[in-house]
């Protein structure tokens, strides 16, 4: 049955990426008042008899839940009331359109393939966040105005990429801003922050990110925290490394005033096994002292990210792909390059190429397969590799343990990692499409190893408190009207290391500002999706 219900998904979405399928429920959220059957209906929609999960992690209740335009009209008993459309939602839940507060779709979401975002909808996300690993647009303005003129199938926020600030500002060269470029780097983080962005992300294991001191972050990050946005960072490590980049992070808080928020919160390679609680105990006392710090974290105990940021050090990244061509050709330096590879190879897990122009064969293979079959070692097949162009990988490095451990802290929210995609001859990371439903689905609701209240929350409510949101993230009235509607018994992710384009199943409904975006479990089309911009100091749980 999942097959099949993913099938008939899959078809939609691609129909609807090919444009063909955009029918009579594509209307703006300010239109929604003409699902009225007539003009003496009280509410677009009513969500009848419902299992309610309003997003605060507290026991759910059955409910009625109206829609009005693009706001939540009433939740309660509305059995009396009229309305331009009835859904019976009995056994099945209704809960806040899910947030991810860690997604890479600054191009796809621009762009006419993906913008309809359907794998994302299909997990029952109706809202993104973007500009994260330091990597994305500088000029908040000019993306957010793009993207209200295309239109998106869901809601969009930024943060201001340091990396991209940062090469912008000095290019990729490894040493420290003059203060002339450092406060050209503050006053453009002023900039991005008055026009909406909600903070400022670092990604400091790639250049030039990793070339950054933490000083600088901290000058930067006051400006954020001056204007209430948090800072979020890919950190320096997530191996051995991972408690002094956890400390790192804490004292950029600390001395800046901003939020901090640990991205894809892990514990990755061999050597760092068993330091996760360490880390998690780090950040429970500084929220005990009163830090304002949380984090994020996907259900896989495999990461994806390039070849190069994974294998090869930061002195042969500087300058960017050209330069490292360079560094490649010149004997003496490939043999250096190749030996810091090698010292690297065993402290990592299993890495599976994702995506490979220069051999499309090798895709899905792991580097061990590659290179037995060519008779090569690992190390000179990662500098065959990069002597084409670099790929991107899958990394199983993480333990299931920990990853489990982190799911159940109250201070970690649910998120991908991935971005807005349509099926494609690569073969990725499976988050972009099973993230959400993965959490729910299988850790929630199949083995009950956390509670779906908790589950949900850490999927709404929890990253709305994050970013500070006031008007969505819970099931409230007079709130934003995105809203999932769930069946429990088949709310699964159906995509795969090998497989990972498979659709989620169980989103009966999905809306985004009140426009429907899955009726009935099909895609729609419908672009209801606005830029969300950050507009006055917020609360950080």
């Amino acid at each position: 049955m999942w097959y099949d219900a993913s099938q008939r998904i899959e078809r939609a979405a691609r129909a609807v990426a090919g444009l063909c399928v955009v029918w009579a429920l594509a209307v703006s959220p300010r239109d929604s008042a003409g699902w009225q059957d007539d003009g003496a209906a009280r509410y677009d929609w009513i969500l009848v008899g419902g299992t309610v999960h309003d997003g605060s992690g507290g026991e759910p209740v059955v409910a009625d839940v109206a829609i009005r335009s693009a706001a939540i009209a009433a939740i309660g008993d509305l059995k009396n009331a009229s309305a331009g459309r009835r859904v019976d939602c009995s056994g099945l839940w209704i809960a806040p359109g899910f947030i991810d507060l860690h997604n890479h779709s600054d191009r796809p979401i621009v762009g006419d393939a993906a913008r309809a975002n359907v794998n994302y909808l299909t997990q029952g996300c109706t809202t993104i966040v973007t500009g994260n690993c330091g990597s994305g647009p500088v000029n908040a303005a000019e993306y957010f105005e793009t993207i209200e003129r295309l239109g998106a199938g869901t809601n969009v926020a930024h943060l201001l990429p340091h990396g991209s600030l940062r090469t912008e500002v000095m290019g990729q060269t490894n040493r420290e801003p003059t203060s002339d470029e450092l406060e050209r780097m503050r006053g453009l983080a002023d900039q991005a922050m008055r026009d909406g962005a909600f903070g400022m992300s670092t990604g400091l294991i790639y250049i030039p990110g990793s070339f950054a001191k933490t000083d600088e972050l901290i000058e930067i990050a006051k400006v954020v925290g001056r204007h209430g946005g948090f800072y979020a960072s890919h950190m320096r490590s997530e191996s051995e490394g991972l408690l002094d980049a956890v400390e790192e992070t804490l004292r950029i808080g600390r001395e800046s005033g901003a939020a901090v928020h640990i991205s894809h919160f892990k514990a990755s390679g061999k050597d760092a096994w068993g330091l996760l609680r360490s880390a998690a105990s780090l950040v429970e006392s500084a929220r005990e002292r009163g830090g304002k710090v949380t984090a994020d974290q996907y259900p896989y105990t495999a990461s994806s990210t390039s070849l190069e940021a994974t294998l090869l050090p930061a002195w042969a990244r500087e300058g960017g792909r050209s330069r490292l061509a360079e560094r490649l050709k010149d004997p003496p330096t490939r043999a250096r390059i190749r030996d810091a590879v090698a010292a690297e190879l065993p402290t990592r897990g299993r890495i599976q190429i994702a995506s490979f122009r220069g051999k499309p064969e090798w895709v899905g293979k792991s580097l061990d397969a590659i290179a037995e079959s060519t008779r090569a070692s690992v190390a000179d097949t990662v500098l065959a590799i990069e002597d084409q162009g670099g790929a991107s990988i899958v990394h199983f490095g993480m333990q299931d343990e920990e990853m489990r451990f982190a799911m159940g802290l109250p201070w970690v929210a649910t998120a991908s990692d991935g971005s807005s995609r349509i099926p494609s001859d690569e073969q990725p990371h499976p988050r972009s499409f099973g993230t959400f439903s993965r959490k729910i689905g299988r850790y929630a609701i199949a083995e009950s190893h956390i509670s779906v209240p908790l589950a949900v929350r850490s999927c709404s409510g929890l990253p709305a408190d994050i970013l500070g949101l006031t008007d969505r993230g819970y099931l409230r009235t007079g709130m934003a009207a995105d809203i999932v509607v769930i069946d429990p018994r088949d709310f699964r992710d159906q995509a795969t290391y090998d497989e990972p384009f498979r659709y989620s199943t169980g989103v009966c409904y999905a809306f985004v500002n009140g426009v429907p975006a899955i009726h009935d479990r099909l895609p729609t089309g419908a672009l209801g999706g606005v830029v969300l911009r950050r507009t006055a100091q917020r609360a950080h749980p």
